[in-house]
């Protein structure tokens, strides 16, 4: 069983809300608004790439009619881009749509690895989120979208591994608040999530595309300015506690670390299987924000409420709704099971979830069918969604916790990033499946969704008894 992690209560305040530490609400707030303006922004961003960026006949408002001109080639780097990317132009946004979505999972690795050496989580987070408010920014301008993409990736990869591991740093290992504290914090995800395309979609919609990006940009402002005015309630991070220890005992420099032993090194090589199997998964579920976003703008009919549209772009904030719906019920089944002795290992959670998943887009093929190239009931992508959601509550929460507490102490940052790392794959292999969007029929492509999804599920199933057995000295559930 692993050790309590050391700065576990090392908080300056030790007051607590609703049975946890402050520290867990603060970071709530903080990923809750920077969540916001992540996905504030990356709701607009296909439709944007498609309808305005790289046309010359311009939506001048999300969903509105052409009423502009533009220049595509004016945008710094895109001849060179354009060139290597496949297709149309659906195709090549779906395919830069995933290598963003994408790299902001693999720069976490770089961000881990700075915070574990250098700069420690806080350090790290509050640069990360710096360099995301000034991305989001500099959207505004058309010309840098390449460089406001780079500078949200890179702010991004500092950012996220290091909140999710200051969550891990409130408890102990064993504390058996520490799922619930996952589960809280992820709803904080959501809730930015939820309220994100509500405001930023409708900016977009009524006064135009770089509105909904000034919108995203406030939010990470406001999420910095919670974490920095709540740093009293929050765990030291190990960095700063291993300086503190060298210099009690007379010394001036941070001490060489020790080698990982046997069950440490098995404990990471369990993470890496693990980590490997979810990309297809991610691969699967990220198709929300990219075709399924295409098909709720272009063959679902939104409703018409007092002279306003619904944006499509509203439709990215349905995930998030269900899990604010379904995460209580699920912590609930899961309560009941484990009072029966029945509830699944996290592993097989896991596997419940791809499977889950797959399952979801039978939906959206029956829907393809009925609906053809019409416009159809926003059932279908609703539906869907609802399904989706289950799946990913069973694997994205518990995927964070299980890190949180497998991992070993010393380069927990790192494995977080790690875990994001498996996002990174996931998310590029998302644009180039999504690219088949405008190539094969839509119940093909849907086909194909539910068929990986399934292959994803099996193959945790198939492995994770062996998984399990290397997770077993962290005594791990």
């Amino acid at each position: 069983m692993i050790s309590p992690a050391p700065h576990a209560i090392r908080t300056r305040s030790q007051r607590t809300f609703l049975g946890h530490p402050v520290g867990l609400f603060v970071l709530f707030l903080t990923e809750m608004w920077e969540r916001f303006s992540f996905y504030g922004m990356r709701g607009l961003l296909k439709l944007y790439m498609v309808n305005y960026l790289f046309v010359t006949g311009r939506q001048m408002l999300q969903g509105g009619p052409v009423t502009g001109q533009g220049d595509p080639m004016a945008v710094w780097g895109w001849p060179t881009i354009q060139a290597l990317l496949p297709g149309d132009v659906q195709g090549q946004a779906s395919v830069i749509y995933g290598w963003y979505t994408g790299l902001v999972y693999l720069t976490p690795l770089l961000g881990g690895w700075l915070a574990d050496r250098y700069w420690g989580q806080r350090k790290t987070v509050v640069v990360g989120g710096l360099l995301m408010a000034l991305g989001h920014f500099i959207m505004a301008f058309e010309n840098w979208f390449f460089v406001a993409l780079m500078l949200l990736i890179i702010g991004n990869g500092a950012f996220k591994p290091n909140i999710s591991t200051q969550v891990g740093g409130l408890y102990s290992a064993d504390d058996p608040r520490r799922d619930g504290a996952f589960t809280i914090f992820y709803m904080g995800i959501n809730l930015g999530a939820f309220i994100c395309n509500l405001i930023c979609g409708t900016l977009g919609a009524i006064y135009g595309w770089h509105y909904g990006f000034a919108a995203a940009g406030v939010g990470m402002v406001l999420g910095l300015i919670i974490y920095l005015s709540g740093q009293r309630f929050l765990a030291d991070d190990s960095l700063t506690i291993a300086r503190q220890a060298q210099l009690s005992h007379g010394g001036t420099t941070v001490p060489a670390k020790q080698k990982l032993n046997r069950e440490e090194w098995q404990r990471i090589g369990a993470l890496v299987l693990l980590c490997t199997l979810n990309i297809v998964f991610w691969a699967v579920y990220e198709q929300q924000g990219n075709t399924m976003q295409t098909w709720a703008d272009e063959n679902t009919a939104w409703p018409t409420i007092a002279g306003f549209t619904v944006p499509s772009t509203w439709f990215q904030s349905f995930n998030p709704l269900f899990i604010f719906l379904l995460a209580p019920f699920l912590d609930i089944f899961w309560s009941w099971q484990r009072r029966r002795n029945s509830e699944p290992s996290s592993v097989s959670k896991m596997a419940i979830g791809c499977t889950i998943v797959g399952l979801s887009f039978i939906v959206m093929l029956v829907g393809a069918r009925i609906v053809g190239a019409d416009k159809g009931s926003i059932f279908w992508p609703v539906a869907c969604t609802f399904l989706l959601t289950i799946g990913e509550l069973y694997l994205s929460p518990i995927g964070l916790s299980l890190v949180s507490k497998v991992a070993p102490v010393r380069i927990a940052s790192l494995m977080m990033g790690m875990w994001f790392l498996s996002s990174f794959f996931g998310n590029t292999l998302s644009g180039y499946v999504g690219a088949l969007y405008s190539q094969i029929s839509k119940d093909s492509f849907f086909g194909l969704l539910t068929a990986l999804g399934l292959i994803s599920g099996a193959a945790i199933w198939a492995l994770g008894r062996p998984i399990q057995h290397l997770m077993a000295s962290a005594d791990n559930k």
